[in-house]
C-alpha cells in the first residue's frame, strides 16, 4: 500500500536527486495535477492510499520532470499576471520576466487614454496580450504567431478568461499579416544568441521551441524585423513596448532608432535587471515631461 504522504516522499527524493531545487513543492504540484486535488486536501489525507493508476500517473509524470521537462508543460498550466493560462510545447513558458513589459505598458497609460487596439507580435500562448485585455476592458487584440499550435492555443486561453469576443488570433509571419495600425504594439521576441542556446537549462534547451527562443547570432534579428514593421503599424500617438535579454538595451535601442522610432522609458525585472523598453513615432509630441 501507498499512500500519498509516502508517495509524495518518493518523489520528492526522485525530484532532488535530478537536482531540482524546489522538488517538495513540484511534488506536490504534480500529485495535486494528477489527482486534482488542492495541496490542502493531499496534506490533510496524507495517510489514504493512492490508486494503482493515479500512482502510475503520478510516477510517469515525476520521471517526466526528473529528465527535464518543465513542470508546466506536465501540468498543461501556467499562471502569468495572475491569469491561469494553458501551455504546451508549442509556446514559450509565460515568465514573470514578461509581466515587466505589461508593468511599463500601464504606467505610460496610467494619465493616457487608453488603447482602442492592440498588437501581439510572436504572441505564443497569449500571455502579453490576454494580460492587457484585462486591463483595458474596451480595447481588442490581435495576436500573430508562426505557429498554427500556438495560436490556437492562444485562443483557447482567450476562450477560458471569457476574451475570445475581443481577441483575433492569426498565424503567418509579421511580415504579411500586419494590414492597419494599432495604438499598442508588443512583442517577447526570440531574443538569446544562437550559440547561447546550447548553455540553457535542460528544460529550456530541449523542450521549449527554438523558435522562440533563438534571436540570431547576437540575438537581435527579431528587433531588426520587428521595428520597421512596427513603426509603420503604430497610430500617430501609439505605444511600442518590447522584452529584451540582458544587457540588449543599447544595442535594441540603435536598431529603433534606425527604425525611425524614438526610444521611451525602460523598466526593469524583479532582479533588477533592464528587460522592457519603450519606443514611439517620431514627432507625435512625446517627451520626457510627458512620459
Amino acid at each position: 500500500m501507498t499512500t500519498l504522504d509516502q508517495a509524495l516522499i518518493d518523489a520528492s527524493d526522485a525530484l532532488a536527486k535530478a537536482r531540482l531545487d524546489q522538488h517538495r513543492i513540484e511534488a506536490r504540484t504534480l500529485l495535486s495535477h494528477v489527482l486534482k486535488m488542492s495541496s490542502a486536501q493531499i496534506l490533510s489525507r496524507g495517510d489514504t492510499e493512492i490508486e494503482v493508476a493515479a500512482l502510475s500517473a503520478y510516477r510517469d509524470a515525476v520521471s517526466s520532470r526528473c529528465a527535464g521537462m518543465p513542470l508546466a508543460y506536465i501540468t498543461g498550466t501556467r499562471e502569468f499576471w495572475s491569469l491561469p493560462l494553458q501551455v504546451s510545447p508549442a509556446t514559450l513558458i509565460p515568465r514573470p520576466d514578461t509581466e515587466t513589459v505589461v508593468e511599463l505598458v500601464l504606467e505610460h497609460y496610467r494619465n493616457r487614454r487608453q488603447p482602442d487596439t492592440i498588437l501581439d507580435l510572436g504572441t505564443g500562448s497569449g500571455c502579453l496580450l490576454l494580460a492587457l485585455l484585462t486591463e483595458f476592458p474596451d480595447a481588442h487584440g490581435t495576436g500573430i504567431d508562426l505557429s498554427a499550435d500556438a495560436c490556437s492555443m492562444a485562443s483557447a486561453n482567450a476562450a477560458l478568461l471569457g476574451l475570445a469576443g475581443r481577441s483575433t488570433w492569426v498565424t503567418g509571419s509579421w511580415t504579411e499579416t500586419i494590414s492597419r495600425t494599432y495604438d499598442l504594439i508588443v512583442s517577447n521576441p526570440p531574443y538569446i544568441p544562437t550559440h547561447d542556446i546550447g548553455m540553457l537549462q535542460i528544460d529550456v534547451r530541449d523542450y521549449e521551441p527554438i523558435n522562440a527562443l533563438d534571436g540570431g547570432v547576437d540575438g537581435l534579428d527579431a528587433y531588426r524585423s520587428l521595428f520597421p514593421l512596427a513603426e509603420n503599424a503604430l497610430a500617430p500617438e501609439g505605444l511600442l513596448a518590447v522584452e529584451i535579454g540582458i544587457d540588449q538595451g543599447i544595442a535594441v535601442s540603435e536598431i529603433a532608432t534606425e527604425s525611425g522610432l524614438v526610444s521611451g522609458p525602460a523598466r526593469v525585472d524583479l532582479s533588477g535587471i533592464e528587460r522592457a523598453l519603450s519606443f514611439y513615432k517620431k514627432g507625435v509630441g512625446i517627451n520626457e515631461a510627458t512620459r
